[in-house]
């Protein structure tokens, strides 16, 4: 089978659409992690992903009779670029059925590419659902059905990227790193490796929530996974494909699991080493890689990665950045409880010493205890037991949410509320230049007569940091404290009287 392929794969169609892309080093991750590791940068083609190699490898093939009646495609987005390009080069008609769950760039670029050549149809929530909806209008219409991973025109059109891997490095590759949705990618990429450097490890990528090829290579057979993750949209796929499988039982070396938080970071070491920003399923490869290097302690190794797509929504880029240092270990985020009394909120802010701290959201609650969310800067895996550990034996109730979804997802930005126990409370909004100990030098300059009631703040690396701050300060107490803010020689803004305020916390 192998061989087959590698004659199919050497005889590609692609490009006349696709181009021969970069295999470049990655500096960064190439001297953090003390190996050199080599991105092949699929998301610099002309619809930032690898999938317009088999869409038009497979429609190239067809005959004229069925490029008149024209083509029909399911796809999470990006096949579907591939095929809206490839069916405005060959001028052909194409039904492509997409899920509601695609992302909008996805959408406005199937449109782009294919102009008057394309008609969209949205429906369900994963590929699968897509899948169906398309099989049936397939044979109602008697168009040409364009799989995005199940067709051996359309692996062989992939397998061009191994081709040229190999190519541009002649030199020994220890490992390449592909993400897996439905199994096209890897299969041809690992069917061209395997037929021409069989010692060449193809190690698969996968999503915990989206792992179909996995669990089918552990049982021997395709198994369908009831539901999806939906983050990384380009793999979320319920059911692999037979020939993939087929090609996968043969040529997948092993299969890591990563989650959201491990692609996050993967996004932002691409971003740092290329100045690109790669879509989730794009960076699956990057993710995995690192999580493999670690597990198996791997140094001086030449692995390469696919960076296989590039079709991002920029609305998402918040929650990526949001995950990202998580996902690094680069922060912990923890609940911990002190004592409601004057002087213990300063006392545990002096404990976390000379550690950056990356969020603390409080408000007062209740007479004897004060519950505080805060995020503090990691260097490592296990600093988050380690600092978990220390305000344990301070004497803080400490849960470590540092893996807790919920918490990291919605909990994080819904502290607060309105309190009965707020009396007196005066809200005000501080900046301050945002360099290490500078949320530590704002806590020191606070006087220590006033309660602190309500405490908000969230490094979002910007130059300027932002506090928001409520104060208990009796009335007659006033005059002192507004003097007290002309010494403090912070920016500050009164939000006492704002509306949002009075309407959701006051």
């Amino acid at each position: 089978m192998k061989n087959d392929y590698l004659s199919r794969i050497e005889n590609a169609k692609v490009y006349d659409v696709a181009r021969k892309t970069e295999l470049e080093k990655a500096r960064d991750l190439s001297a953090r992690f003390q190996n050199t590791i080599l991105l092949k940068r699929e998301d610099s083609q002309p619809v930032f992903s690898f999938k317009l190699r088999g869409a038009y490898n497979k429609m190239a093939g067809l005959s004229p009779a069925a490029l008149k009646k024209g083509v029909i495609a399911a796809s999470a987005g990006n096949h579907a670029q591939g095929v809206a390009l490839s069916a405005a080069k060959l001028k052909c008609k194409a039904v492509i059925v997409m899920p509601i769950t695609t992302p909008q760039v996805k959408i406005d670029a199937v449109k782009a590419h294919g102009g008057k050549w394309v008609e969209l149809v949205l429906t369900g929530d994963s590929y699968s659902d897509a899948y169906q909806e398309a099989q049936l209008l397939q044979k109602k219409k008697g168009y040409t059905f364009i799989h995005p991973f199940d067709d051996p025109d359309v692996i062989a059109g992939q397998g061009t990227i191994a081709k040229e891997i190999l190519d541009q490095h002649p030199d020994p590759i220890d490992a390449i790193f592909v993400a897996i949705g439905g199994g096209g990618l890897i299969s041809g990429i690992g069917a061209y490796i395997k037929s021409v450097r069989p010692k060449i490890k193809v190690i698969g990528v996968q999503t915990v929530d989206s792992d179909a090829m996995k669990q089918s290579l552990q049982l021997g057979k395709r198994v369908e996974l009831k539901e999806v993750g939906l983050f990384s949209d380009g793999t979320a796929v319920k059911q692999v494909g037979k020939e993939t499988f087929k090609i996968c039982q043969q040529v997948v070396d092993d299969i890591v699991l990563v989650d959201t938080d491990e692609i996050c970071a993967a996004i932002n070491d691409v971003f740092t080493d290329t100045r690109s920003i790669l879509e989730p399923a794009g960076a699956l490869a990057i993710a995995g890689l690192k999580k493999y290097v670690e597990k198996h302690h791997l140094k001086k190794k030449t692995l390469v990665a696919i960076a296989c797509g590039a079709n991002m929504n920029f609305s998402r880029l918040r929650f990526v950045a949001e995950r990202a240092d998580v996902g690094e270990f680069r922060e912990a985020i923890f609940a911990v409880t002190i004592p409601e009394e004057r002087g213990s909120f300063k006392a545990f802010c002096k404990m976390l010493g000379k550690r950056n701290v990356t969020e603390f959201n409080y408000r007062i609650a209740h007479a004897d205890q004060a519950h505080i969310f805060v995020g503090i800067g990691t260097q490592r895996a296990g600093d988050n037991k380690t600092i978990a550990s220390a305000f344990r034996k301070a004497g803080f109730a400490t849960i470590d949410l540092s893996h807790d979804e919920l918490a990291k997802t919605h909990l994080r930005h819904m502290v607060g509320g309105s309190s009965a126990l707020a009396k007196d409370e005066l809200l005000y909004r501080f900046e301050f230049p945002e360099r290490p100990g500078a949320l530590m030098r704002f806590l020191d300059s606070l006087a220590p007569n006033w309660n602190i009631s309500l405490f908000h703040y969230r490094n979002h690396g910007a130059d300027y940091g932002q506090i928001l701050l409520g104060i208990q300060v009796p009335k007659n107490e006033q005059p002192a404290f507004k003097q007290f803010l002309k010494t403090l020689g912070y920016p500050h803004w009164d939000e006492s009287t704002n509306p949002a305020y009075r309407l959701f916390l006051k």
